[in-house]
């Protein structure tokens, strides 16, 4: 009876792990998609309009994108904890209301060092009036829930970034769900490029995490059979 609430045991542990394992490779093969659709939209740069970053349909899709309109004198939002170049800073962020729409697109307007912790750098409403870009879901914020800081200038320094509260956040009664990356050849903002994967891991590093879940997977199972064994063993020696 011991023996098998072993066995149940390492069972139950392997099948965890081997779900961790599994995971992983689904993360790795949404991102592989995700890297191909980014490229091929970027290679193509066929602009639709920049109204159809309020279009829910297409909330997790990729779509070149330009159009005019204003910036809104609303709070800019910095993302936290950016590396660019091995440095640590933000990438600043601010709402465009385009023209004929309803729902501000927020743009990324580039990453900028951070010197010092007690002075976040400042980012000044620009004055830009025609934009274009990549049209792009929001850089994913993981498993725990983003956290906000009210800066002294009015902006708002956060952890990342959650769609339920970017409306509250930019005092705006609702934000398209999709972000606006600018194209770097437009002289504005930070240090900016196309990348749709910043600060997060790559595919192959998904793929690497899933070979170490399955190979601790089967670890514990080959554990548990040899203990089983010399249990068995020792049950017959005795």
């Amino acid at each position: 009876m011991k023996r098998l609430r072993w066995w149940l045991l390492a069972i139950v542990v392997a099948g965890v792990f081997g779900m961790l394992g599994a995971w992983q490779l689904g993360r790795a093969q949404q991102k592989r998609a995700m890297l191909a659709q980014a490229e091929a939209t970027i290679a193509q740069r066929h602009a639709i309009a920049l109204t159809a970053a309020a279009d829910p349909a297409r909330a997790t899709t990729y779509d070149w994108a330009a159009g005019s309109g204003r910036f809104l004198p609303s709070p800019a939002v910095l993302l936290d904890s950016q590396v660019h170049n091995g440095q640590v800073g933000v990438r600043a962020y601010r709402a465009f209301l385009p023209a004929g729409g309803t729902q501000p697109v927020l743009v990324d307007l580039g990453w900028l060092p951070v010197l010092d912790r007690h002075h976040m750098p400042t980012l000044p409403l620009p004055e830009l009036h025609e934009v274009r870009g990549l049209l792009m879901p929001p850089p994913s914020h993981g498993l725990m829930s983003p956290v906000a800081t009210h800066l002294p200038d009015g902006d708002v320094l956060v952890t990342g970034l959650s769609a339920a509260e970017l409306p509250a956040l930019l005092d705006q009664r609702m934000v398209a769900p999709r972000i606006l990356r600018l194209d770097p050849e437009l002289r504005i903002g930070g240090e900016r490029d196309l990348d749709v994967l910043p600060n997060t891991m790559p595919p192959e590093r998904h793929i690497a995490y899933a070979v170490q879940w399955f190979a601790m997977a089967a670890t514990v199972l080959v554990i548990a059979l040899l203990l089983n064994r010399r249990s068995r063993r020792r049950d017959a020696h005795a």
